[in-house]
Order: structure tokens, then C-alpha cells, then sequence
């Protein structure tokens, strides 16, 4: 539940402020400081009165009474609210559901999360068959009473004995790794700290495994330095982290690495990253049986992004962007590695090629159609199989597995979907429901639907509409307008118990599918950064406009909602068209272009931010 208090706070704002709740108070905000700071940017000077409130606020005394000044304007706000009490105990009833994961399947066991309903955090099980009763593995919400510390990360080895997992504390991206033994659920003595953006690959013998660190901060620097020098090390079970073996330092600090072993067992297949989000890789790889061999280069230079997938003896197969902007699968024979030795297996598609499992030796291929998924299966050679029929528009993600699995399990949600897991036969192609939640609603009632409308340029945009069935069109549905278009992260339908919530008070949920994200393919990506970042707010700008002139809402009656990159879409789109809404909530929007690379993990987008102009 304590993950879902910000959507409570958010819907009841929003629900006040478009739905014409009254509030009797005038507000008055406190003054805020204004400094002298002026930048000199290539000779345009920028003034930034507000540097002061970069500090840390563990730090500001001064910082710190800011926010709790502005805070205490908001709640006061929030807590007037009439019907606040009657949304808190309605969100409170509908989350209070089971909830589990897809199982996953190592060593012949069965593996899976599963929240009772209303636990901050999910709790790990393992079952001997899927019929089987599951014991507790691991359950985070034991770790601490106030729920700071949390799971980040897990992998099992492939004898089902042990499980490498990530700790993190506070919400920190920092994790210190541990190992448990699965027969016993305890903890052994490993503890791997400085751990960030890393997961873990175990060796076929499961005596260790491979991970990425870097170097320990100064005490100071912990929460504010950039992230430099990311190295791979392999840890051995039973021995100190001093003692970890440096496998591979990238060429440059601010690159990034990671490594998976191939399921064979042969060969380590190291990923370095450019430092961006553009997650554009070189690959290197080391072969396992000769311990005295150096890696060696396959994809020397940053040129496009390369996924591994699996491998048959020295023919690596990868889905990659290279020559074919939605993706497509190809080989790549480390004995004749050039390029022109490529072979493509599986060839580029109208559809966007999302993600590609390796299970059952079958290519499971996820592809994007519209921003909803649809699945397609191949065989090793690129030979189709068939289709996945799913239940309709919807998010369809999992299918993982091994190349000798005979079975695999995915989960199908949309935005009236509760998460509904499927077990899926590779030999016969038989879908099976093996569990929906159940959540105190009643989907029959709603509609899901996607349409199109022009940006401003005349780009066509998709855009899912949900509600309740048959509401009048004339302009007074309160409505609910979520956007995000960046770093090539597509919106896909998915269940919300917030959105249930807002549906379920009469309002409509519009979630826009702008340039930026990657609903489809890298060029869409492109279309929206940079120099062309002005076409993800026009795309936002006319799915509002659109709302209004198909008589859903007015703009009273209309919100608009996003975070992180989507906060700096709702902060630009309030500055540039504040007439078409009656409340915008940026939550924690990146809205300094000209500073954001300077902070924490802010440098891995820096390459994608958009330039300013001299207007």
C-alpha cells in the first residue's frame, strides 16, 4: 500500500481540482528565496534565483524548511477535500488483492512473488510443482519495520541452490548483494557492496557468479556524485568481496558493463553501455574454458543497440536495431565475425520488435502493434510458427525460460485486466489461465478502446481511451491525460487500482502514445529528442485538443499527468497552453535542461536531452 499513497494523493488532487470540488481557503503559498546566481551558457547569460534548493535536504536546514512549508500548504489542501476520506477507503479496499508474479523455473523448482494484498512488498516463493505448497524464500517487508529497505534484484542459479539478490536502503539506486541458500531460506556470509545498475550471472556450476560495482564513494559524495568507472568482477561463493575477480574495465569512466554467462556454459558475454540511455552497446566476449584468454571485441564501436539471446556453440544470436530500426534477429558466427558475415534470421517487421525470449528453442518474439503486444514465434533458422492469440488490447510480458524448457509463463494486463497469468505449452501451443487476480471491481462495466488523431505537424498518434461504459459526450467527464514521450519507453495498456479508482468516480483515463517513446521503432524514438523535443508537446497539446473537440471533457474538466521526463512534458505544455487544463500535476519533473546531467544517475541521459535555442 505505502507505494500507492502518491497515486492517492495524486487522484484525490486531481479529482478536486476537474471534478469541481469546492474548497473554501484561499491559498497562500510561503515566500521563496531568490538568489543572485547567473550562468554564462556560450554567452547567453541565464539567470537561476532558485540554485539554493539543489542542496540536500538532509543537509539545508534551509532546504529543508522549504519543503516542509510547502508541504504542510499542500496537506492542508488534500486533507479539506470532502470526499478524500471516502477515495482513501475505496483505493484501501480495492488494493487489498492478492497479487503474484509469473512463476520462473530453476533447478526443477518453481519460483514466484506473491503479495497478500496489502504488504509494502512482495514476498519470494519456491514449490516444488506448480501444485505443490510454496514455502517463503525471502520476504522484504521482514527486514524492517518501516519498509525502507527493499528487494532490488534477483537471480537463481541454474541448480536451484542458491539466489544472488540485491538490498537496497531508503530508495537508494546503491545495493549491497547478498547470497541465500534455498534449501535452508538463510542467508550465507557474502555481501557485495557499491553495487548500482547491476544483476547478477551465475557460472553452470553455481560456485559463483558475475557482477558490476563501482568504486566506493566518498562519505560526502554517496548520494549527489556521478556514477564513473563501472567495472565487471566475478565473486566466488564463501570468499570476501576484496577478493572478487576484475574481469573487465570499460575503456572509458563514464561507459557502463554488464555480462551474462551463455547457457552452455561456454563463453561470458560482456555488454558496455555508452553511458546513455540510448542503451547502444559494444559486445565482447570471453570464452570460459580458456581461464588465461583475454575477451575479445565482436561489436567494437557504439554504432546500435544489440541484445544477447543465446547461442549455439560459437554462433551467437542477437535482436538488434542495426540496418533495421524496429528490430529484427540475426547471427553473427564468432569465427567470421565482420559484418558481412551476418545473417539475419528473423527480418525487420511493420511492428515494432520489443523483446525476444530464447525458450523451448523457439524464438518467442514480442512485438509492439500500436502500442499493444502481439506475439509471433519462430523457430532457431527464422521459420514462423504461429501466433499468440491474447485476450484482447492489452501488455503481454515474461516467456522466460531455457533453450530445454518445454513450458513457459507470461502475465496479460490491460487498463480493466487485472494481471492474469498464463502457462504456455511450446510443444503443443496450449495456453492455460493458471491464476487472475481478483480485485473488487466489476470490468463488465468498463470499455477499453484506441484511437488516432493528428499532432500538430499531422503525425498520426494513438491514444487508449478507458471508462465507463455509455457516458454522455458533452464535454463535463472529468478526464485524465497521461503522457511520458522519451528514451524510447513505450506506454503500453496496463491495470491501475488508481485508474479504477478514477474510472470508477465517473472520470475517463486517456493515455497518450507521443514521439519520444518507442511504440514504433527507433525513428519514433528520434522524432521526439533533441532539436525535435517541441513535437512531443504538440503531440500532448493535440490529444488534449482532441479530448475537447470529441466532447469527452472541457478544459475545466481536464488533467494531465506525468512523471520524471513526463513531468517536464506536463511542465511544458502548462507553460505553452495553460487554457486547455484544469490541473497539471509534473511529478517529479527533470525540468532544469541545463542541469540535470550534473546529479546522481542525471549523466546517463545528458546525450538525450534536448538543446536550447536563443529564441
Amino acid at each position: 500500500m505505502r507505494r500507492d499513497c502518491f497515486t492517492l494523493t495524486a487522484i484525490v488532487g486531481l479529482f478536486a481540482a476537474v471534478a469541481g470540488v469546492a474548497q473554501e481557503k484561499t491559498l497562500h503559498y510561503p515566500e521563496t528565496r531568490k538568489g543572485e546566481v547567473v550562468d554564462d551558457y556560450h554567452g547567453v547569460k541565464v539567470a537561476d534565483p532558485y540554485r539554493w534548493l539543489e542542496d540536500d535536504v538532509r543537509k539545508s536546514d534551509a532546504v529543508a524548511r522549504w519543503v516542509q512549508a510547502e508541504n504542510t500548504v499542500t496537506r492542508a489542501y488534500l486533507d479539506a477535500i470532502p470526499q478524500r476520506n471516502a477515495i482513501e477507503k475505496r483505493i484501501t479496499n480495492l488494493w487489498n488483492y492478492e497479487k503474484f508474479s509469473a512463476p520462473f523455473q530453476a533447478g526443477g523448482q518453481y519460483f514466484f512473488f506473491k503479495n497478500n494484498g496489502l504488504q509494502n512488498q512482495s514476498v519470494l516463493y519456491v514449490q516444488d510443482t506448480l501444485d505443490a505448497e510454496a514455502r517463503v524464500l525471502l520476504d522484504p517487508n521482514s527486514w524492517t519495520k518501516d519498509g525502507t529497505i527493499a528487494l532490488a534484484g534477483l537471480q537463481v542459479s541454474d541448480c536451484g541452490k542458491y539466489i544472488a539478490y540485491g538490498v537496497a536502503e531508503a530508495g537508494s539506486d546503491w545495493n549491497t548483494w547478498k547470497v541465500l541458500d534455498v534449501a535452508t531460506a538463510t542467508p550465507l556470509s557474502d555481501e557485495l557492496k557499491w553495487v548500482k545498475f547491476s544483476g547478477a550471472s551465475w557460472t553452470p556450476d553455481s560456485k559463483g557468479f558475475f557482477y558490476s560495482r563501482f568504486p566506493a564513494p566518498a562519505s560526502a559524495e554517496t548520494f549527489q556524485a556521478t556514477n564513473e568507472n563501472m567495472r565487471l568482477y566475478y565473486h566466488r561463493l564463501g570468499s570476501p568481496q576484496s577478493e572478487d575477480v576484475l574481469v573487465y574495465v570499460p575503456a572509458q569512466p563514464k561507459w557502463t558493463v554488464g555480462a551474462v554467462v551463455t547457457e552452455d556454459g561456454r563463453y561470458l558475454i560482456i555488454d558496455i553501455g555508452d553511458g546513455t540511455t540510448s542503451r547502444k552497446s559494444r559486445i565482447v566476449y570471453k570464452d570460459l574454458l580458456e581461464p588465461y584468454g583475454l575477451p575479445t571485441d565482436l561489436i567494437p564501436n557504439h554504432d546500435d543497440k544489440y541484445q544477447f539471446l543465446g547461442n549455439d556453440g560459437p554462433v551467437f544470436y542477437f535482436k538488434t536495431e542495426w540496418h533495421a530500426p524496429k528490430g529484427q534477429i540475426i547471427t553473427i558466427d564468432t569465427r567470421h565475425p565482420a559484418p558481412q558475415n551476418w545473417k539475419t534470421i528473423v527480418p525487420e517487421a511493420k511492428e515494432t520488435l520489443e523483446n525476444v525470449s530464447f525458450v523451448g528453442n523457439i524464438l518467442v518474439c514480442e512485438y509492439l502493434q500500436d502500442a499493444k503486444t502481439a506475439v509471433k514465434m519462430y523457430t532457431p533458422n527464422g521459420h514462423f510458427i504461429r501466433d499468440l492469440k491474447l485476450p484482447g488490447i492489452g501488455t503481454a510480458s515474461g516467456f522466460g525460460g531455457k533453450r530445454t524448457d518445454t513450458e513457459t509463463f507470461y502475465t496479460f494486463t490491460s487498463f480493466t485486466t487485472p494481471p492474469s497469468i498464463y502457462r504456455y505449452d511450446l510443444l503443443t501451443g496450449q495456453n492455460k489461465l493458471l491464476r487472475q487476480a481478483k480485485v473488487k471491481f466489476d470490468p463488465s462495466q468498463y470499455i477499453v478502446q484506441q484511437v488516432f488523431y493528428p499532432s500538430k505537424d499531422g503525425t498520426r498518434i494513438p491514444m487508449f481511451l478507458a471508462h465507463k461504459k455509455n457516458i454522455p459526450l458533452d464535454g463535463r467527464n472529468p478526464t485524465l491525460l497521461y503522457g511520458y514521450g522519451g528514451f524510447n519507453i513505450s506506454l503500453t495498456p496496463g491495470f491501475s487500482i488508481s485508474r479504477i479508482q478514477w474510472m470508477e468516480m465517473g472520470g475517463v483515463l486517456a493515455v497518450a502514445n507521443l514521439r519520444g517513446g518507442g511504440e514504433y521503432g527507433e525513428e519514433w524514438h528520434r522524432a521526439g529528442t533533441k532539436l525535435k523535443k517541441q513535437n512531443v508537446f504538440d503531440d500532448f497539446i493535440a490529444a488534449a485538443e482532441w479530448l475537447i473537440a470529441e466532447k469527452y471533457t472541457s478544459p475545466q474538466k481536464l488533467a494531465i499527468q506525468g512523471g520524471s521526463n513526463g513531468g517536464l512534458l506536463v511542465g511544458a505544455c502548462l507553460t505553452q497552453r495553460p487554457d486547455l487544463y484544469g490541473a497539471c500535476l509534473p511529478a517529479v519533473g527533470v525540468m532544469d535542461m541545463l542541469r540535470f546531467q550534473r546529479f546522481t544517475a542525471g549523466r546517463y541521459c545528458g546525450r538525450l536531452r534536448f538543446q536550447r535555442q536563443r529564441r
